[in-house]
């Protein structure tokens, strides 16, 4: 059995660890060599829709026993940003209910009055609706600052996908003249400083491995730290004609990990 060859590994969830509800075939027997062999392994998704524990559930049940604080998704980097950035800041959550009560039970401070509230953040939401639109207008109109979870047009989850992170950013800039903070998700270097920290290994002695060229690929190679593209996923090897990024390492899947 070969000894892995990084100190502390980044591993992308759906298309490269799992599908769906089926683990990526070797993916179970990749992370227990790596772990066997005393390195250290974070997920990292870009949903904010479920708290890190609900990932790590899953994780356990599909064979790869997981802790929470092993799983960082775009909520828990916009956590680590705003504790280092906005220490005490209160906050009003765009987002739906189960964010929220992350938020809450992590610490930070939420309001709904428009004077009262610090930072506004901006999420994928179903329930989006007017009443939470107004309240992070007359916030960002009376100087509170806006931050974003996540940037993408459309975030996908069964059954489809939730527009519109990006569509929520634009309007509350063009309505209230305010510019954006910081967007905590991938590619941003935020949501890979979250689970640097957490992985406690020096950034050259990391490799993130992803299926996705534009996010997991660039977001690591922007940070100058080794890559490795699965091709189990989103990205096909064809993709790469057209692409300035390149991985550090071309895989056809998580069992070919270095």
């Amino acid at each position: 059995m070969r000894t892995p060859a990084y100190d502390g590994y980044i591993f992308d969830l759906d298309g490269t660890v799992y599908l769906g509800d089926q683990l990526i075939p070797g993916a179970r027997e990749t992370i227990e060599r790596i772990r066997r062999a005393g390195r250290r392994v974070v997920f990292l998704s870009n949903k904010p829709l479920e708290p890190r524990a609900s990932y790590a559930k899953k994780l356990t049940r599909l064979g790869v026993p997981t802790e929470p604080e092993d799983v960082i998704n775009s909520t828990q980097a916009l956590m680590h940003l705003l504790r280092e950035k906005e220490p005490g800041a209160r906050l009003y959550v765009i987002g739906e209910d189960s964010l929220v009560r992350e938020m809450r039970g992590a610490g930070f401070a939420l309001s709904a009055s428009p004077d009262e509230i610090d930072i506004v953040v901006a999420a994928f939401d179903r329930t989006l609706d007017y009443t939470k639109l107004n309240i992070a207008h007359q916030a960002l109109v009376r100087g509170a600052r806006l931050y974003a979870t996540n940037g993408d047009r459309t975030c996908p989850v069964q059954g489809g996908e939730i527009p519109d992170c990006a569509g929520v950013i634009a309007f509350l800039q063009a309505t209230s003249g305010c510019a954006l903070e910081a967007i905590a998700g991938k590619p941003s270097e935020h949501i890979l400083t979250a689970a640097i920290s957490r992985l406690g290994v020096p950034l050259r002695r990391c490799l993130m491995v992803g299926d996705r060229l534009a996010t997991d690929i660039t977001m690591g190679a922007m940070a100058g730290m080794d890559t490795a593209l699965v091709l189990t996923g989103v990205t096909q090897e064809s993709d790469l004609d057209a692409s300035v990024t390149r991985p550090s390492h071309l895989i056809p899947s998580i069992a070919q990990c270095p």
